[in-house]
């Protein structure tokens, strides 16, 4: 074994060294026949589930999502545990130089022609330059969040009671998304995306996520053949022509909004082209990407809790408001059900599924049971939903429980692995976690919120999307 594999802790020196089970198949042949499996004849939990299952490990070589263009780059060594995942977290270890959406990158087409912090790796200068500058800009967002959130959430209100009364039900993603890029277009350009003429963004930024995520998601469509859908969407990267004119739009009223971001970047040594790019992902990609899917997931379990947990719920947030003589930060820190319910929808249903990175040198990876070599250069791949579902530490870990995190149950937040890093570590400039970590999980506390300061229940009906849940509102009782 080389030299250079670290040592663990005594408990992982117990776990006896196994080799990794799995394979690749026939060379091209084989990574394409998993991505159909992946795609098409098993989806995403089943391709995962069944390898597990017949390799009985965790810890499994497989060709993985999405695998395009080059079928060598599918071949990973895939975790599913929540002790081997945190391994993907430590950049002392494994290179996250351009792995963001996984074994493939998109064009730098899609963010100006820059890599952007997301694509760069720690070890790179530019990372913590331009890390820094956001971790502080959003420290200073902060304090803003939550006026700007109320000012923003009444519209959101407005169209889901309009729809109620036309239609007997509303579709509360689009609403959501209309609401989150208003909310998000406020925070860091200082106005409303209305007032800036580019209200309808959302929409925009839906076309320039899908172009560079396409390779890891299946359209769905009955009417087109699995084969046509495959080359199409997973097999040559697609073109940035097709969100061009929309992106440019709202990147221009970005720039003129956020002239003093932009000033202040410069005084930290980035080009305002650059910072304003850099900013644009944050806000596009990483924060409306995530209240895409955080915002209806929430509707979604909290919705189908009924009408016991939105009591609770109820008492709990006006209790503290009332208390705390408004929506503040104290307030919310009162809400331990409330923080709860948005940990336990993060676990459950988490913005980010995949997490990907290179092994800086041989590693030793240890699962529940057993310990791994993984040679340097080897992709390592978390499917992140497994981790946080797993049964050694969750017990019942396919059920939503709204208050798993509370009181004792606190200390397994730790597992709650969404925003590429354990909930209690923080971003900072030297690691990849997201620098939007905390404002993402304020936002889902705030949701909760102002839905139950104007209403005692609701109803939805949910499905699913390529992204996330889908959800229909049929019903919502107004608090008197």
């Amino acid at each position: 074994m080389s030299s250079n594999i670290e040592k663990n802790s005594s408990i992982e020196e117990l776990l006896p060294f196994k080799e990794i089970p799995g394979g690749y198949g026939l060379p091209f042949f084989g990574a394409i026949s998993d991505r159909h499996d992946f795609h098409y004849r098993q989806g995403p939990d089943e391709f995962f589930r069944a390898r597990m299952q017949q390799h009985n490990s965790t810890v499994f070589r497989a060709n993985a999502p999405p695998g395009p263009f080059n079928a060598r780059n599918a071949r990973v060594v895939v975790l599913l545990d929540a002790v081997s995942f945190p391994i993907l977290f430590d950049t002392s270890k494994v290179e996250k130089r351009d792995v963001f959406t996984g074994t493939f990158m998109p064009s730098t087409s899609f963010t100006g022609g820059y890599r952007v912090c997301s694509y760069l790796d720690p070890s790179e200068p530019k990372h913590a330059l331009i890390k820094g500058f956001l971790l502080s800009l959003l420290g200073r967002l902060h304090t803003e969040l939550i006026p700007t959130f109320h000012a923003a959430i009444s519209q959101l209100f407005a169209d889901v009671e309009a729809d109620l009364d036309a239609e007997g039900e509303s579709a509360f993603n689009s609403v959501s998304d209309k609401f989150s890029f208003d909310l998000l277009f406020r925070l860091f350009a200082g106005k409303s995306s209305y007032g800036a003429g580019v209200g309808d963004g959302g929409s925009s930024l839906d076309t320039w996520l899908l172009l560079q995520l396409a390779p890891l998601v299946t359209l769905g469509l009955k009417f087109v053949p699995n084969f046509i859908e495959d080359l199409v969407l997973h097999t040559f990267p697609l073109p940035y022509f097709l969100a061009k004119s929309g992106y440019e739009k709202i990147h221009r009223a970005f720039q003129e909004g956020a002239g003093e971001l932009l000033d202040e970047a410069e005084k930290k040594g980035l080009s305002r082209d650059e910072a304003s790019h850099n900013l644009m992902f944050v806000m596009g990609f990483n924060s409306y990407g995530g209240t895409k899917i955080l915002f209806p997931a929430l509707l979604k379990y909290v919705g189908s809790g009924g009408e016991d947990l939105h009591r609770c719920l109820a008492v709990e947030i006006r209790g503290a408001v009332e208390e705390e003589g408004g929506v503040t930060l104290a307030a919310l820190e009162r809400m331990s059900l409330v923080k709860s319910v948005v940990w336990e929808t993060m676990r459950i249903e988490p913005p980010v599924q995949y997490q990907y990175g290179k092994a800086k040198e041989d590693l030793k990876i240890s699962s529940h049971v057993a310990t791994y070599v993984v040679k340097k250069g080897e992709m390592i791949f978390g499917y992140q939903p497994f981790a946080t579902r797993d049964p050694l530490i969750f017990v019942n870990p396919d059920e939503f429980v709204p208050e798993r995190f509370m009181d004792e149950g606190e200390q397994l937040i730790k597992y709650v692995y969404w925003s590429n890093g354990m909930e209690t570590d923080n971003p900072t400039a030297d690691n990849k976690q997201c620098p939007a970590k905390d404002m993402v999980v304020l936002l889902g506390r705030m949701m909760l919120v102002e839905i139950f300061l104007r209403y005692d229940t609701f109803n939805v009906e949910v499905g699913k999307l390529l992204l996330g849940s889908s959800v229909t509102i049929k019903s919502m009782i107004k608090f008197i």
